[in-house]
Parts: structure tokens; C-alpha cells; sequence
């Protein structure tokens, strides 16, 4: 799996880090982070939805 996300869309609202914390992560600055941008299948579930929540979205996942 590959994580991308389009950063000029990204509204760092941290949807995606409350759902991923293993993947995202807004840090002090008010930006999106993402930790790990190819996660492995365990976390395919939670990538899903945090895509989904997404207002903005930003996030791509590529099986």
C-alpha cells in the first residue's frame, strides 16, 4: 500500500490522525505529516476510513 497526500488541498484538520495515528500526524506547525508512507496491510481498515473522512480529500491510497 502507498499513502499520498495532496498538501495543497490538506486543510490539517487531523480527521485522518484521530482515525491513523500510525500513518498521520499534525505536528506543532499545523501541518500534516505523513510517519510512514508505505504502511502495511494490517492497517488497510483504518487507511480506508481515514481517507473517507478526509473534508478536503486530500488523502490517496494505492493498493
Amino acid at each position: 500500500m502507498k499513502v499520498t497526500v495532496d498538501f495543497d488541498l490538506c486543510a490539517s484538520t487531523s480527521a485522518c490522525v484521530q482515525v491513523c495515528p500510525e500513518v498521520f500526524e499534525v505536528r506543532s506547525d499545523g501541518y500534516l505529516y505523513i510517519l510512514t508512507e508505505k504502511p502495511g496491510p494490517e492497517l488497510a481498515d483504518k487507511l480506508t476510513e481515514a481517507a473517507e473522512l478526509c473534508p478536503t480529500a486530500a488523502i490517496t491510497i494505492e493498493a
